[in-house]
């Protein structure tokens, strides 16, 4: 057997992401816990499942910081309206976390036929508005929609510079796992939940083969030999004629001329390079959860302190 095949996945340690601190309590995905505390403790109400209006017209099925974003710039400056990215996954108007978690259970913890299918409807009621798709989902779900969308052209995004990708999964993706606010947030506000257990519980780990949860260990050890992996599957399930590898260094004409689309009269959008990008949506994670859960925190404790203060006084 391959040094790389990947054990079955048992899910991650409790506390995924600031175990170092903690010890490591393994508990399968696929377990009552975890559906105990999605159906009821951090339970969202349904988001409406989306129809999809136009065809799926692009998929990139790129690993992450291949340029996910600014091809996602890219492809809206082209027409491609709405080009769906990861960022959506946990910032949606609506939330669709709790369906990206049901497709990617369905994938690994299916039953026990041994094969999997998620078919273009599924798909849809996530990503019914969209004409294209970029970063996570259509990378950890890339042969899926392959199958599911076979008239969509697929682009490969790649970065040349592999230990330039590298460092950036660690200043990004592994910065985030480690991160205590990200985390206690997670326990405090049910959005913060899903988007963690989406990203640091599902997607992530499960992309770059992490059987026991150690996500950042994973992409560490995992991800030359996954990126290899994955652009190697999908140039075998991609004919050439409906294949673009592409890297962002290569700009516009490569990509407008496989999509049959004139070059813009500007230059290709980098979004780590503007206002939006990895840091802009960091700050706004700390806005929008984990400073109201740090809140949330302070007046339980402030609770918690001012009726055992009561009991004293009050009490005999």
């Amino acid at each position: 057997m391959g040094k790389h095949l990947a054990k079955e996945p048992r899910g991650p340690t409790l506390y995924a992401g600031c175990n170092k601190f903690f010890p490591e309590i393994h508990i399968s995905l696929d377990s009552w816990w975890w559906r105990f505390l999605e159906n009821h403790v951090y339970r969202m109400p349904q988001a409406p499942p989306r129809r999809r209006t136009k065809p799926m017209e692009v998929i990139c099925v790129g690993l992450p910081r291949s340029g996910t974003e600014s091809l996602q710039h890219a492809l809206m400056l082209l027409g491609y309206d709405y080009t769906y990215h990861g960022w959506d996954i946990v910032y949606d108007s609506e939330c669709h976390s709790p369906g990206w978690v049901r497709l990617a259970r369905k994938k690994w913890y299916g039953d026990t036929t041994g094969d999997c299918s998620i078919s273009a409807a599924e798909f849809d009621e996530i990503l019914g508005h969209s004409v294209a798709v970029t970063d996570a989902a259509a990378s950890v779900f890339a042969a899926d929609m392959i199958a599911a969308y076979p008239d969509a052209k697929v682009i490969l995004n790649t970065r040349k510079n592999v230990e330039a990708w590298q460092r950036s999964l660690d200043d990004t993706l592994i910065h985030a796992n480690e991160s205590w606010g990200f985390w206690i947030a997670s326990l405090l506000d049910r959005e913060c939940f899903w988007a963690w257990h989406v990203y640091e519980r599902f997607l992530w780990p499960l992309l770059f083969r992490a059987p026991d949860g150690q996500m950042a260990k994973a992409i560490r050890r995992n991800a030359k030999w996954v990126a290899r992996e994955h652009c190697n599957m999908i140039r075998g399930l991609v004919s050439r004629e409906r294949l673009l590898e592409w890297d962002i260094e290569e700009g516009w004409e490569p990509l407008c001329k496989f999509l049959g689309k004139p070059v813009p009269d500007i230059d290709f959008p980098h979004a780590n390079a503007a206002s939006g990008g990895w840091k802009a949506r960091e700050a706004q994670c700390n806005r929008r959860w984990v400073e109201n859960a740090f809140v949330k925190l302070i007046t339980m404790i402030a609770l918690v302190l001012g009726g055992v203060f009561l009991a004293r006084v009050w009490l005999p």
